[in-house]
């Protein structure tokens, strides 16, 4: 052993080391215990998730989409009046005009009397629009349709957009070309014009069409809705898609499932598709505030859902006849879209962040 005495180092005699017998007893169990406390075991799926709660802005806004979704679907079923009963029309009775056009908690001639009387009313929260509908409800009704759009729009967007990029990215070559030609030209187009022009043509279409199926209660104006997304909205989820599949399709993996004769069908959908969730996730949740919005300007324009079910890009359209009269009518659908659309956009975002790996520190 080297002892360092007066700034000079000499060698000690071993036999003169101090030994005791508690020196070679065996280690106790609290002595092999490990005085660093290791990291539990964890997964990218988890720590990403942990990353997205942390994101305090895009759980807020999770929130939000929540409260949102849950009160489109459940407000419904307990709430009193329907979104296309007019009040002030009883069969059998004349028209009572004091429904109409009722501020918000503001209560009819006959229900202030109904009032008086000691009844118990329910409030108008809105109140009622130019037919005498409540208008609370009508909003909520165009909440869940401009979700359910938004929705169901991306899920087709997604299926199309996952199918031509993952072949396009995974075959490469001319079929390549050919695919990513076809995108070019759909992206050449001019948006907006081909969506009004597009959603005009497939409703004078589709309305003898659909008479009389399961789908007339949808309505021409929804299915349109659906195909001019099928159509033009794809584009860049297949390209999205597709970058990852050339980035992923030389790495070893996808190699040795070619080499032991797994077919192309069968490596995208057990290899490439799952390691490009992630990125179909952000992709996915970023394209239903857009769907929404466009949901709701084709409805502003006329070319949205059929009357009388609400939409709150019609409802935004209706209340254009009264703004100086009624500002809140317009204000409030507005509201309403500009909330689930910045919600959607700020999680979109969080998502982004906390599940791309090249984002990740």
């Amino acid at each position: 052993m080297h002892i360092k005495t007066n700034g000079e180092t000499k060698l000690k005699n071993p036999a003169e080391i101090d030994i005791t017998e508690a020196d070679l007893l065996p280690a106790s169990d609290s002595e092999k215990v490990s005085p660093e406390k290791l990291r539990p075991a964890t997964t990218f799926f988890r720590d990403s998730v942990g990353r997205l709660i942390r994101n305090r802005t895009a759980f807020v806004s999770f929130i939000v989409i929540v409260v949102i979704t849950l009160g489109a679907i459940v407000i419904p079923f307990f709430w009193p009046y329907s979104y296309e009963d007019m009040l002030g029309n009883v069969p059998g009775q004349p028209m009572d005009m004091t429904y109409n056009n009722l501020a918000p908690f503001e209560y009819s001639r006959s229900e202030q009397t109904r009032i008086d009387a000691g009844e118990s009313v329910f409030p108008h929260v809105f109140g009622t629009d130019a037919a005498g509908r409540d208008y609370f409800i009508r909003v909520v009704y165009g909440t869940r349709i401009s979700l359910a759009v938004g929705f169901f729009a991306s899920i087709i967007v997604l299926i199309i957009g996952m199918l031509v990029g993952s072949i396009s990215g995974y075959c490469g070559g001319k079929v390549d070309l050919v695919i990513m030609r076809l995108v070019d030209v759909i992206y050449s187009l001019p948006d907006m014009l081909m969506v009004v022009l597009l959603a005009a043509v497939m409703k004078q279409v589709l309305g003898a069409a659909i008479e009389g199926t399961v789908l007339e209660s949808l309505g021409a104006n929804m299915i349109s809705l659906f195909i001019v997304f099928a159509l033009l909205y794809w584009v860049s989820m297949a390209r999205l898609i597709r970058g990852q599949i050339l980035s992923l399709k030389e790495q070893e993996y996808v190699l040795s499932a070619r080499i032991s004769g797994a077919r192309g069908g069968w490596i995208i959908r057990k290899h490439l598709i799952p390691n490009c969730m992630s990125v179909i996730f952000i992709s996915v949740a970023l394209q239903i505030p857009s769907a929404i919005f466009t949901e709701s300007y084709l409805s502003f324009i006329g070319l949205g859902v059929n009357a009388p079910m609400p939409s709150l890009g019609s409802l935004a359209s209706d209340a254009l006849n009264g703004i100086t009269s009624y500002p809140s009518r317009l204000a409030i659908p507005a509201i309403v879209i500009s909330l689930i659309v910045l919600a959607l956009n700020l999680f979109g975002d969080g998502l982004r962040d906390a599940f791309d790996p090249k984002l990740v520190q």
